[in-house]
């Protein structure tokens, strides 16, 4: 089965297509500024052979027609016939608590998956367009709903609930939903096999860590705890998120810059985080480029976002009774070493050994930390189409 993997955002649409029986990636591309004038960009074997044409995309339909036009092009397409695409996966935010796993898309899943939308603004109605326009598009291929939160729904309400009101919870469901939870899954079960534990059996901590970023304890092989909350602003300092922070912050902020809740909010998910604290950008090598410039503002950003981390790691160590093995993932866990050194530097007290030399690798699953350390550190590259498409590929 050909797997058409979907993360369909507000004015772009990335795709790839998986071969879902090798697993291995077909085409990859995306569309962008949809609804402005259009570029697409389109990769056979991760190279490029379609670089940023301009095509007008006045909507995410017409993207969608574009990306299958690429895929069948007779000079850099990969299949032959649109019939060869056996499902469409579509990446979806966020599903509260209507799903704890993945779904075959109907139009009930929709209505489901719109009531959540005032829990994920700025991502559900995108990831909705992009469901509505490739069901227009090919209305005869099955398609399958795999959620960032699903993951998560394992978590016990001790875990989730927030020290309010139960009513707010009871009428609102505001509660500790967690993101990335595509990758968070992913990459704990493959970080039980390079370790060598039972996924069912284990204690793993997951650090994923992009310009998003979030840790989570699973414990068994279930989410218990997580650091993203009922939106992706809490948990670590992230590139232009502020991160958990004291709540009457907001008011104080709001009163001093005479500012609204929502701009007060936009400047925490915008303007704040790594960019905010350095005065640079949210960009990890700038910041490393500035620290060694003698920029102190950089030096001290990179310090608490390592901290940061650290505090989190130490927090679900304690929460599941100890920890067997830990993962970095993402950007800049796969790729910044300081972040990881930095990190586990301050992880002696569980046993952790960092193997020095083997930090210094980038981009590559691997170990990094000593055969002799109690607790086992890896790089884990992460791969949420591929995982997509295993969901995908398990429903149907």
């Amino acid at each position: 089965m050909k797997v058409l993997v979907i993360n369909c955002g507000s004015s772009s649409l990335k795709y790839q297509l998986i071969d879902a029986s090798t697993e291995t990636a077909l085409a990859s591309g995306l569309c962008e500024r949809i609804g402005i004038d259009g570029l697409l960009t389109h990769k056979v074997d991760g190279k490029k052979v379609k670089d940023e044409e301009k095509n007008p995309m006045p909507n995410h339909e017409v993207a969608v027609k574009l990306v299958l036009d690429a895929l069948v092009d007779k000079d850099y397409g990969v299949i032959t016939s649109l019939e060869e695409i056996g499902a469409i996966g579509h990446r979806v935010v966020h599903g509260g608590e209507h799903f704890a796993s993945s779904v075959i898309i109907n139009d009930e899943v929709e209505k489901a998956i719109e009531a959540c939308n005032d829990l994920a603004p700025l991502h559900n109605p995108a990831n909705l367009v992009g469901i509505k326009a490739c069901r227009k598009v090919l209305p005869q291929v099955p398609m399958v709903a795999v959620f960032d939160t699903a993951f998560h729904q394992t978590m016990p309400e001790k875990a989730y609930l927030y020290g309010l009101p139960r009513e707010y919870y009871d009428k609102y469901k505001i509660r500790r939903y967690g993101f990335h939870g595509t990758s968070h899954s992913f990459v704990s079960k493959r970080l039980a096999e390079l370790a060598g534990l039972d996924i069912h059996n284990s204690k793993l901590i997951v650090c994923h860590i992009g310009n998003g970023g979030s840790v989570t304890a699973v414990k068994n092989g279930k989410s218990v705890d997580t650091s993203m909350g009922l939106t992706p602003l809490e948990g670590i300092i992230m590139g232009t998120r502020s991160g958990s922070l004291d709540p009457a912050i907001v008011e104080f902020i709001a009163h001093k810059e005479n500012k609204t809740i929502e701009e007060v909010m936009t400047v925490l998910n915008k303007k704040s985080g790594l960019a905010g604290m350095s005065g640079l950008t949210s960009d990890f090598r700038d910041l490393r480029k500035g620290k060694s410039e003698g920029n102190q503002l950089a030096a001290i950003a990179m310090d608490a976002f390592i901290y940061n981390i650290v505090k989190y790691v130490g927090a679900y160590a304690a929460a599941m009774n100890g920890v067997d093995a830990i993962a970095f993932t993402a950007g800049i866990g796969e790729n910044a070493i300081e972040v990881r050194t930095g990190v586990m530097e301050n992880l002696g007290y569980l046993g952790v050994e960092a193997d020095l030399e083997a930090c210094k690798q980038m981009g590559q699953e691997m170990m990094v930390s000593t055969k002799d350390s109690k607790v086992k550190v890896f790089i884990v590259p992460t791969n949420e189409e591929l995982a997509i498409a295993r969901e995908t590929k398990a429903l149907l």
